[in-house]
């Protein structure tokens, strides 16, 4: 039997208010009240304020969102404007192949 995910903590790192950040921001809160519905957190994270956090989980462009729980560990760069790419790559939604 499948253990029901309690939370899903998703981090968003950012550098700064850009459009880019903004909308990140914007188009995963939208996705996970859709699809996790009360089931998850979202952590900003700005690398202009605290630069040293991108070393943790090895950032190296802006906006990137970051699943750290459930595990696997999971990545998405840039502004998430594509929800499909979003939910295949969060594992959320499976891929489907025809």
């Amino acid at each position: 039997m499948k253990k029901e995910v309690a939370e899903w903590q998703l981090l968003l790192y950012i550098a700064g208010q850009t459009p880019k950040s903004i909308t990140a921001l914007e188009n995963i809160k939208k996705y996970a009240e859709v699809h996790l519905a009360g089931k998850y957190s979202i952590e900003i994270i700005d690398l202009l304020k605290s630069p040293q956090l991108a070393e943790g989980d090895q950032i190296l462009a802006v906006p990137t969102l970051v699943r750290k729980f459930p595990e696997p560990i999971r990545k998405i760069i840039g502004d998430l404007s594509n929800e499909e790419r979003v939910l295949v790559g969060l594992n959320i939604k499976p891929v489907i192949s025809y």
